[in-house]
């Protein structure tokens, strides 16, 4: 299942790197979250484009979430015998109006609650998940806020443009697969956001 939300995700998002005003910075996270899906924890450092057909990326990569501690050690003390300078590059996230980021923090807090429906939120238990995600400290207190009362996913996608969509849908499959499983409630969410996308 997840294949099948994350190939036209890539597809819609490549669209919208196209389009955007904003290319490197997008291109920037949105290499980032792709990572995050295989459990990957990456920053860009480098970007630039060096031909017509190819663009160069340089990484910074975390332990991934499957590798063992013991062979990560001996990887990165391989690895520093052989140190390069790079040029930082700060990840910048797409620019949203406040409305559209009041709901895509409810979105999110959705997400969220759906996850195990049966189970009360703890906050003090999903904060670092969050923030291990990524979000900032401002999206983090809209979807605290948001946690607090019951979210509708119909009223949620009412309204919402393929652009927020496409935004939040990396970030609600990155929530979605914290506990390695997706339900119902979850899938029937992030199919929604695909669909929505598509409208682009």
């Amino acid at each position: 299942m997840l294949s099948q939300i994350v190939r036209p995700m890539v597809h819609t998002q490549i669209r919208l790197l196209a389009n955007s005003q904003a290319t490197r910075s997008t291109l920037i996270s949105t290499v980032a979250q792709w990572l995050s899906f295989l459990g990957v924890q990456a920053e860009v450092t480098h970007l630039d484009a060096c031909d017509q057909h190819n663009i160069r990326i340089s990484l910074t990569v975390g332990k991934p979430e499957a590798c063992d501690s013991h062979d990560w050690h001996k990887i990165v003390n391989n690895l520093n015998n052989i140190k390069r300078d790079a040029t930082l590059s700060q990840l910048a996230q797409p620019q949203i109006s406040p409305k559209q980021q009041t709901k895509l923090q409810r979105l999110l807090a959705y997400l969220i609650q759906v996850g195990d429906p049966e189970v009360a939120v703890n906050w003090d238990t999903i904060y670092p998940q969050l923030q291990a995600l990524g979000l900032d400290e401002q999206m983090l207190l809209g979807i605290r806020s948001a946690l607090k009362v019951p979210q509708s996913l119909e009223n949620l996608l009412e309204g919402l443009e393929p652009d927020l969509a496409a935004i939040a849908l990396p970030k609600a499959v990155s929530i979605a697969m914290l506990d390695r499983q997706v339900n119902p409630h979850e899938d029937q969410a992030l199919t929604s956001l695909l669909q929505v996308m598509k409208q682009a």
